[in-house]
């Protein structure tokens, strides 16, 4: 994979001209999922999600009010779960597209990660932006992550766990190499703030506020995650 990432041609969409509505989640659909696209839609705060049934038909663009974020600093890491860290080891990009495979299986509840959300977000990752962070035990591929970085914005996409604990793992592990540097501006986005990302240390900022902190972020120095 390529450092720095390689910028893509620039999108032909006007994703400018989302109508932001205050407590609206969905703000745009239509445009397409080439990286010029995907791109150009986080920088604005947005990403997608397909409106149809597990994730089929028009895009859908999302900005979340409020947002799910961890902060630098925030990430809580409970003696159990430190401990569960030792068992595991964390790799990143050792294998992005089986991350997203296992992310997109079809038995799981809630999924929306299609053929063609897979396939653009293995352009990502070949042109360096698109990202997987692993947890191995014994040989084995048994939970992860994967998403967007850019500057100092790391934007979840997905997780999965075959084993407890697994994509707790893999989380941490992301948390701790991308605040490593101990730039305030970095965050990673959780896209909304569950109960148990609650746990982990995730907020949730008003979309005025997440797109005020994003721009500074976006102005952090890109991080070679594999590092």
């Amino acid at each position: 994979m390529p450092f720095p990432p390689v910028e893509p041609p620039a999108t032909p969409w006007l994703l400018d001209a989302a109508r932001l509505e205050p407590g609206d989640d969905l703000v745009a659909s239509g445009a397409d999922l080439e990286p010029g696209t995907l791109l150009a839609a986080y920088r604005l705060g947005l990403f997608p999600m397909g409106l149809g049934p597990h994730g089929g038909g028009t895009v859908g663009w999302w900005s979340p009010d409020p947002r799910g974020v961890i902060p630098a600093g925030a990430l809580r890491v409970s003696r159990s779960l430190r401990r569960a860290v030792a068992r595991f080891d964390v790799r990143v990009d050792t294998a992005f597209e089986e991350v997203v495979r296992r992310c997109a299986d079809p038995s799981r509840e809630g999924r929306w990660i299609t053929d063609e959300v897979a396939a653009a977000y293995g352009v990502l990752h070949e042109l360096g932006w698109a990202h997987s962070v692993e947890s191995w035990q014994g040989g084995e591929l048994v939970g992860g992550l994967y998403g967007v970085a850019i500057g100092g914005l790391f934007a979840g996409e997905s997780m999965f766990h075959a084993v407890r604990d697994a994509s707790k793992v893999a989380l941490v592990g992301l948390v701790e190499r991308f605040h490593a540097d101990g730039d305030p501006r970095r965050f990673v986005d959780v896209q909304w703030a569950t109960d148990h990302l609650r746990r982990l240390g995730a907020q949730e900022w008003p979309r005025e506020e997440y797109l005020v902190r994003l721009a500074d972020a976006l102005q952090a120095p890109q991080v070679d995650l594999s590092t």
